[in-house]
């Protein structure tokens, strides 16, 4: 009997103080739920500032329960790698779509990841030179930066996707260009172009954010980034230049849900958020920041500092990431100009 009475005085005992615990916050007993995502480093600004609230207030007024949101931002290719060792991400946002064939070769993403119409990507910027205010170098097109003195800052090709975009565009513009000229791409002159340019290179931080962030402090002469990074410095009052190449590429950013760190019952929500990116909503809020739409060129009018690009291309002209990667960036740019 007296060891019934303990058991019985230890269970009741045990209950009371179960019962003291605080429940979990939210509705119904519900927390709130958190969307990890991993960007590179450019899509700060808007996913924070815009993207992030606006679905979080979409999904509290449809479902009921808080959406809250973490982020870690870097180069492409230094947040892909991040993944493969284990980051705990639920969705990725990248600059160039070999990063997600990385991940789909390693089993963090699928096959079919790119799901919309828009074949996975969010949207789009060309690539521009920045320079100082002025434009004391005279600086009109890419070929003016292999000019003698000017110092040029670029992104590191290892670690950054957009300075793998910029020596695609610096490439490719010369192709386009020869071709107009005489009928027929020239190989060797883009090849020539680029290492012309490459050897006035003085510096390569590892993401398009870092390098802008160097040229800011008055390192450089000249910046070659994506459109909008020159836009949001004009727009803070920085005194620079943007310069628009005669011919030039449009980088595309894919996003795709991390399925390895996805469970199924978290799926819905993950599905939900990347599809959000190519509501109105949030194509709209992509070119408040400078970025391009990808479902309607009539939301890129409601930007006036967008600029108009003579010859424009993207990475199909090269066969796409698949080819363009090991043909030019691994064979071109890293085996015969990097270093040479």
């Amino acid at each position: 009997m007296k060891i019934r009475f303990g058991l019985t005085f230890i269970l009741a005992v045990s209950l009371f103080l179960m019962s003291c615990l605080p429940s979990p916050p939210g509705g119904g007993g519900k927390g709130a739920r958190t969307i990890t995502v991993y960007g590179f480093s450019i899509m700060k600004e808007a996913l924070e500032t815009e993207i992030y609230p606006k679905f979080a207030a979409k999904w509290k007024a449809e479902h009921g329960e808080e959406i809250n949101f973490t982020s870690s931002f870097a180069g492409s290719e230094t947040v892909t790698n991040q993944i493969l060792q284990g980051a705990p991400a639920d969705i990725a946002i990248l600059s160039i779509e070999r990063d997600v064939d990385r991940l789909i070769a390693a089993g963090h993403a699928p096959n079919d990841w790119y799901v919309t119409p828009q074949k996975g990507i969010v949207n789009k910027t060309p690539f521009v030179i920045l320079v100082r205010q002025g434009n004391p170098k005279q600086i009109k097109d890419f070929p003016d930066l292999a000019k003698p003195g000017i110092r040029v800052i670029h992104p590191d090709p290892v670690s950054s996707g957009g300075a793998q975009w910029s020596i695609l565009s610096i490439y490719g513009s010369e192709l386009l260009k020869s071709e107009l000229e005489t009928g027929t791409k020239d190989a060797n002159r883009a090849e020539e172009g680029l290492r012309a340019v490459w050897r006035n290179v003085i510096s390569t931080p590892g993401s398009a954010r870092e390098a802008r962030t160097q040229f800011e402090t008055g390192y450089g002469d000249a910046l070659i980034t994506y459109e909008l990074e020159g836009l949001l410095m004009k727009q803070a009052g920085a005194p620079i230049e943007i310069v628009v190449p005669r011919s030039t590429i449009f980088s595309e950013h894919p996003a795709v849900i991390v399925d390895r760190n996805v469970t199924a019952e978290e799926r819905p929500l993950m599905e939900a958020f990347r599809n959000f990116l190519w509501s109105d909503e949030a194509q709209k809020a992509f070119v408040k920041y400078h970025f391009r739409s990808v479902t309607n060129e009539s939301f890129n009018d409601a930007n006036p500092e967008f600029a108009k690009i003579e010859m424009p291309f993207t990475i199909e002209m090269f066969g796409g990431w698949k080819q363009a990667y090991p043909e030019i960036i691994e064979k071109i740019f890293l085996e015969r100009v990097k270093n040479k």
